[in-house]
């Protein structure tokens, strides 16, 4: 992307690489018309998260619920307790029941595995508009 474009910076983590790409494909380069190009940083560990979110530049991050050796949940309960201004948050919860677990973690969206493009695509949109 050109340096004179201005982008948004989504952060994407989860230790299955096939999950990144789902989320990635999803949401595509522009999830909305309205919205700048999306630049995504993705990450398969915890530290690296949490590195850049430490660093700031982060416009949202997409956190795997079911990521392992450390969940997105946990993760983002930890980001939003430990870093000021943190970016909002959206984790991807193992099944819709799991929505509590979101609130525990102070996220601002849920959405369930599995991935479903067109509501992932509208809490995105939704976080990021709002910003």
């Amino acid at each position: 992307m050109p340096s004179d474009v201005p982008c948004l910076r989504v952060l994407v983590y989860s230790d299955d690489v096939t999950t990144r790409r789902q989320v990635v494909t999803a949401l595509g380069p522009r999830p909305h018309s309205d919205l700048p190009p999306v630049e995504y940083v993705e990450v398969a560990t915890a530290p690296v998260v949490i590195a850049h979110l430490d660093a700031g530049g982060i416009d949202l991050a997409i956190l795997d619920g079911e990521a392992t050796p450390a969940g997105g949940l946990g993760i983002a309960k930890q980001l939003k307790d430990e870093i000021d201004r943190c970016p909002p948050i959206l984790v991807l919860t193992g099944r819709p029941d799991d929505a509590w677990l979101a609130n525990w973690s102070r996220a601002e969206a849920a959405v369930p595995h599995p991935i479903d493009p067109i509501r992932l695509t509208q809490e995105v949109v939704a976080l990021l508009r709002a910003r």
